[in-house]
């Protein structure tokens, strides 16, 4: 795997990654670090990818397991250390999984299984982190 990224002066502390295959991801700074707050801040994006690591996990989980499984979203709420570096010390996750006759018991294996197994971002992130997950399932 592999990223570039580009600092682009002329925006403040707007930063352009081109990812391995072929992505153009913007990430900037907030106003009082010298950013224009035109795109998320590159640790809104580490959070983003895991959220969207482990939905896909949790979306691929159900439906080898033959589910007829229809959404799913994940909400993330993090907490920062209060000093450098300012690493996540705790997030929680809430799964709402759309579906038809989606057992709850499936979706709970699937959550953990990514957490414990399959997700390479929340484990990573785990190591510094509390992470915390909680799910609901509606039937579509």
């Amino acid at each position: 795997m592999q990223c570039t990224i580009h600092w682009t002066p002329g925006t403040g502390m707007g930063l352009v990654a081109e990812t391995g295959s072929g992505h153009i991801l913007t990430m900037d700074g907030a106003p009082d670090g010298g950013g224009r707050n035109l795109a998320p801040r590159p640790m809104e994006t580490v959070l983003a990818g895991t959220g969207g690591c482990t939905a896909y996990d949790v979306v691929l989980i159900l439906k080898r397991g033959r589910h007829d499984v229809r959404g799913c979203q994940v909400r993330l709420e993090a907490e920062r250390a209060e000093e450098d570096p300012k690493v996540f010390t705790r997030i929680r996750m809430h799964f709402v999984v759309t579906g038809r006759g989606v057992p709850a018991a499936a979706v709970e294996r699937a959550i953990r299984l990514s957490h414990d197994k399959y997700c390479s971002a929340s484990i990573m992130i785990g190591k510094t982190a509390a992470i915390e997950t909680s799910f609901e399932v509606v039937e579509a």
